[in-house]
Parts: C-alpha cells; structure tokens; sequence
C-alpha cells in the first residue's frame, strides 16, 4: 500500500502546487461547495494511478485542488462505496492519499436516512459519534505502522472542537442543526422497516453507506475529523415512503448551500 500511495501522490504533486491544509470528501448531492473553491486543478479519479473510479449517480468522479476559506484544500467530488465491489481499503485509500499530501483535518459529508423521530426530511446532522455495520474493517489485514497503530483509539473519532465551533457557525447563520451517530452499512439497498427499527434501538440517529470507513481510517493517522449528514428521507414508523436516488439527490440539492456556508466557515476559522 505504501508504494501505490507514493505513487499517487508523486503524480498529483507532478499536476498541482497546491499544498493542501484541509481535506475534504462530498457526498451525494452535495458537490456543490465546490463553486465556492478558488479552484486551481481538477484532476479525474481515473488518471490518478490505484484510485478506483466513482460509479454513483449524483458523484463526478475528480480531485479538486484550490482555496477555500483562506486555506488550501483538497476536495473529493464524489467517493467510492463498498457497494461498489471495492474492498474497505480501496474506498478509503483517497483519505491515505490526502494525508500523504499533508493535510491537517478531514470534513466529510453524506446524505443519510433519518430514525430519529424527531428529525424532519432535510435535518443537517453533525455527526458525533458512529456504529460501524459494515462486515469489516479498513484496518484489518497487516497494520503499516509508518501510517498508525494496531489498535488505534476511536473515542474521540469526531472532533468535538470543530463540531462546537461549526454549531456557532450554524447559530450565526440561523440554520438549523442537530447533533447525532451514524450508523454505516453497506447498501445498495435502502433499509426495510425492521432494520430501521433495528438500527434506532441500537441507539444511532441515521443510517447511510460511507462515511465510517473514512473516519476510521483518518483517525488511525491521527487525522481530526468533522462530519455532516444531511437526512434525506426518514425511517420513522408511519412516515417511512418509497424513496429513489432522484429523492436523496433532490433533498441533498436543496439544504446542500446551507451546508456549504457552514463547511466553507468553519474551514477559515479552523
């Protein structure tokens, strides 16, 4: 692994200068903070050696290089899902990437459904904790101890400090905010009523298909992480409705400029 990371980053070190500070991965439907990049490369996951290649609708598949907030950053305009057939190690291997090319903190953002009762279709959710469902893990196999620990600690995966200051941001702004856990499963499928019932007596308050690969993998590099969710569609008894991925994508589309002010705010103070 370690040689196809330096391979990767010497060739994206080869098409930018940008030294990126922060970095950050986009959900679907939820690209759009990219318009608020001074952008400075766009780069497509298939030229870059080993990165594997987005398949979703709603993901464009490039690395953005460029400035936002006053900082440099490098942003993923889509991910890769084990639903995909990629193995945990190749969703996350962009986050072994960005951290090779020196990033500092890792914002991540997904579109999620919603078993918290008291949620409404549309809730912008920081995500403070998470339950990883997926039948494995990113770090299973021989640990490479120039990038983290065996046993790397995951009590704090989400950075309290930022997730306080992005709540100041939200209250400045007047957006409305809640705070949560994730539940990460695989997909494709979205879940049936009984594995939303399943997964709110396990005590998370949204389910989706990334995300916990992600923060798992930048926490073994010590990396902080922030993370924000937007509940596309509810798995609440009595308000469960059939939902396409035009849906998720329509939702994610209209809270996704709330969203962004707060990313792009909490990126310049951070």
């Amino acid at each position: 692994m370690l040689n196809q990371i330096n391979e990767a980053v010497k060739y994206l070190q080869s098409q930018t200068e940008v030294k990126p500070q922060i970095g950050v991965i986009l959900g679907t439907g939820l690209g759009g903070l990219v318009n608020e990049i001074n952008i400075v490369n766009q780069i497509s996951y298939e030229d870059i050696p080993h990165f594997p290649v987005s398949t979703v609708e709603g993901h464009s598949g490039r690395l953005i290089f460029g400035e936002l907030g006053g900082k440099q950053v490098i942003a993923m305009q889509g991910r890769f899902h084990f639903y995909e057939g990629y193995s945990l190690q190749q969703c996350t291997f962009p986050v072994r990437v960005m951290n090779a090319l020196g990033i500092e903190r890792l914002v991540v953002s997904n579109a999620s459904g919603g078993v918290n009762p008291n949620f409404e279709i549309g809730e912008i959710m920081f995500i403070n904790d998470h339950i990883n469902l997926f039948p494995g893990n990113p770090l299973i196999g021989k640990n490479i101890d120039e990038l983290g620990p065996r046993f790397p600690d995951m009590s704090d995966a989400y950075d309290s400090g930022m997730i306080e200051l992005a709540e100041k941001i939200a209250n400045e702004f007047d957006i409305r905010v809640a705070k949560g856990i994730y539940a990460g499963l695989t997909g494709p499928t979205l879940e049936t009523p009984a594995e939303y019932k399943m997964i709110s007596i396990l005590g998370a308050d949204a389910v989706g298909m990334s995300t916990v690969p992600e923060i798992i993998v930048a926490r073994h590099m010590g990396i902080p992480c922030f993370a924000v969710s937007i509940v596309t569609d509810l798995g609440v008894e009595g308000k469960i409705v059939k939902v396409t991925m035009q849906d998720v994508i329509d939702v994610a589309n209209r809270q996704e400029p709330k969203m962004t002010k707060i990313i792009k705010e909490l990126i310049a103070r951070v």
